[in-house]
Formats: C-alpha cells, structure tokens, sequence
C-alpha cells in the first residue's frame, strides 16, 4: 500500500501497461481453444461447432481457422510488444524518481542520521534496493498479472464446457494459492535479513577502500580481510535461509498439478469416451488444462521477485519518511550582501548517541573578524561549528548572521 501511494503519479502508465498484459494472455490462451475447435471440424464435419456459425463446408471451417489463428498470433505478439515497452519504461521512470527523491531527502537530513548511518546501507538502498523494485517491475508485475488471468479466463471456459472437469482441474488450486501464501510468509522476513546484509555487506567494502591507507599505515589487512569475510559469509547464510525456503515451492506445487491434469486428463477422457463430452471439448480441456496449472509453478519465481522488491520498498520508503528536523524557512532569507556578524545567544545543544554537547553558550563576532576557538576534545570547537553550517538546531537559543535568526 505504501508502494501504490509513492506511485500513484505513475497510476495512468500502471493501468495502460496492465490492459496490455491482459490482452496478450487471452491471446495466448486462444490458440489452445482453436486446436479444440479444429479437432470438432475435423470429427464432426457438417455437424460441428463451426458449422453451426453458418460455414458448413469443413474446408471453409478450415481455413476461417487458419484467419482467426492469425489475427489471434497477430494481436498476441503486439500486445506482448506493447506490455513489454510500457513495463520496462516504467521501470525505468520509477527506479530512477525513486533513486533522485530518496536521495534528494537524505541531503535534508541533518548530521544526526548519517552518524547513525553507515554509508554503505545508505549507498545499498539507493542503488541495490531501488534495483530489486526495478526487476519486479520489468517482470515480476506482468507475470503475476498473466497468472491471474490465465486462472480468471480458462476458469471461465472449463465451467462452460463441463462444470465437473471444471471442478476436478482447480482442486488444486486452493493448495497451490496457500501454498504460495505460505512461502511467502515464509521467505518475507528471510529477504529482509538478505537486504540487511547486502547493506552490511556494502558498508564494509565502502569504508575500508575509502580508508585503505588507515589499514595500510596500521598492517591491518588481514584483520580487514576476516572482518570482510566474515561480513560475506553472514550474506551467503541469509541467502541460503531464503533459497532453502523459496526453492521448495515448485516441487510441492508440482504435484498438485500432476493431479488436477490427471483428473481432467482421465475423467474427461471417459466422458468423451461415453459420449457425454465432445471430442473436440475434451481436447481444449487437455489443453487447457497445462495452460491452466502449469504457469502456476512459476509463482515461485514471481513471488521470490515480489518479495524482494518489497523488502527493498520498504527499507526506500523507511528513509523517505524520516522526518526532516532541520528546517529552512524560506519567507526569511538572509539579505544580501551578508556582511557575517555571528551571533549565539545562550545556545544549548546536545548529541542524541553520547549526550553530550554544549550550554548557554552566548558568543559574538563582529563581522570582519576573525577568531580562533582552543579547547580540549570534546569541548565544543566543532559543535558551534556545525551549528553554525546548521548541520543541527539547537535544543534551546539562537544562533544569528547579520542580526538574523538562521
């Protein structure tokens, strides 16, 4: 839900990309229904399906066949160019507003967050986090989409032909949908631990290249190498939770679907047999059947994408709605040219980690001058500078330029 509120700038190109999944997988599923109806033709001649619409002979049944099997192959392949041009334009466009907007808002941010914050997660839910929404959407989004359809659209057909085989074939399916559900509660929280320790995982490559001459100075690279190793093997064993998890989805669904295609396969088979089902029925049933089921084990794959991307959604949209503290109040700008008299009028100010900080502090200097600020560690020199720069505000006073409250 969090995830369709960020986007619903992007509902028009959701929606149209959509529709266009829609219609290529009932495209898709026609060719099953034509080869059904092409075997009635050819058993039943004068007296088939066909023949009823007005085309009696079995070789004018034939060939409006082979037209409606072009256009339906014709339509399939340009809906399926057009879905894959929308979903992957929009991923694109999603991936890279939601990569300006979080990073456009950690820039707000004051200083506080990124002591608390490792680069590396910073860097990791940028860049690897916003890529994992991305593969959804380039085919997680539409395969999921197909797979309800496929379910909605031959569903439809089964009941029509024959209620029972209807009922036979999608037995499997309560089991096939908890099951996924299961999986999924299953493999949510192990995801998450994966992007956790992709994060850990880049924070520790980004700080010791970045310090690679503090290692060098103090003969720790073997030390780095075990910390760096130690944060990899944490991120194989995450992934290794999740893919012991994820990978035994498809052979538990693929039974069940051995026996939705069995009952339809053999029972559709002795009605067909007996008379009470056509030839030409049971043969779109068969079809249909695989059409129907099969799909469903790539739910697995569908489901591993969706998960996580959504653990990276979340981990996106966490950052975007921390709070912005400090505030520029844009009705109030400094006036130009600003001369630098600075001020701080009983200034209090304290770190949320070590609660320490400085008290009361009231300092003038007159603009054009210089001054030095001595003191031990830990005294306050850089705290009245990051004040100053408005890195924070402080807890109580004020802090002035020119006479004027920052």
């Amino acid at each position: 839900m969090r995830l369709l509120r960020y986007a619903k700038g992007y509902r028009r190109q959701i929606i149209t990309a959509t529709m266009c999944s829609i219609i290529n997988k009932l495209f898709d599923i026609a060719p099953e229904i034509l080869i059904g109806v092409a075997i009635d033709v050819v058993v039943n001649q004068e007296s088939s399906f066909v023949a009823r619409l007005g085309f009696e002979s079995p070789q004018e049944q034939i060939t409006i066949l082979a037209v409606l099997t072009f256009f339906i192959w014709a339509g399939e392949s340009l809906f399926e160019y057009l879905f894959q041009i929308l979903w992957r334009n929009l991923a694109q466009r999603l991936q890279a507003d939601m990569r300006q907007d979080t990073y456009e808002h950690a820039q707000r941010l004051d200083m506080a967050f990124f002591e608390s914050k490792s680069s590396g997660q910073l860097v990791a839910t940028m860049n690897d986090d916003v890529n994992q929404l991305e593969r959804f959407l380039d085919g997680g989004a539409n395969a999921l989409i197909q797979v309800v359809v496929t379910v909605v659209a031959v569903g439809a057909v089964f009941f029509v032909l024959s209620p029972l085989i209807a009922l036979l074939a999608f037995t499997p399916i309560p089991l096939i949908v908890w099951g996924a559900f299961f999986f999924q509660r299953k493999a949510g929280p192990l995801y998450s631990d994966v992007r956790e320790k992709v994060g850990d995982l880049a924070s520790r490559l980004s700080n010791n290249l970045s310090g690679i001459a503090t290692i060098k100075s103090f003969t720790s690279e073997a030390r780095e190498a075990e910390r760096l190793r130690d944060a990899s093997e944490a991120y194989v064993e995450a992934n290794r939770r999740a893919i012991k998890v994820s990978s035994a989805f498809i052979p538990v669904i693929r039974m069940a679907i051995l026996a939705g295609f069995l009952a339809t396969f053999t029972v559709g088979g002795m009605m067909a047999l007996n008379g009470s089902l056509n030839v030409g029925a049971y043969g779109v049933l068969v079809f249909l059947t695989q059409r129907l089921l099969w799909p469903l084990t790539g739910l697995a794959q569908v489901i591993d994408l969706f998960e996580r991307a959504m653990a990276s959604t979340k981990r996106i949209l966490d950052l975007l709605e921390v709070p912005i503290t400090v505030k520029d109040d844009s009705t109030t700008p400094l006036a130009a040219p600003v001369k630098g008299d600075v001020r701080f009028e009983a200034v209090s100010f304290q770190y949320e980690a070590s609660q320490v900080g400085v008290n009361g502090v009231d300092l003038h200097v007159p603009a054009g001058n210089t001054l030095a600020l001595v003191g031990a560690t830990g005294s306050g020199k850089s705290t009245l500078i990051k004040l100053l720069l408005r890195f924070y505000d402080p807890a109580s006073g004020r802090v002035l330029v020119d006479g004027q409250p920052i």
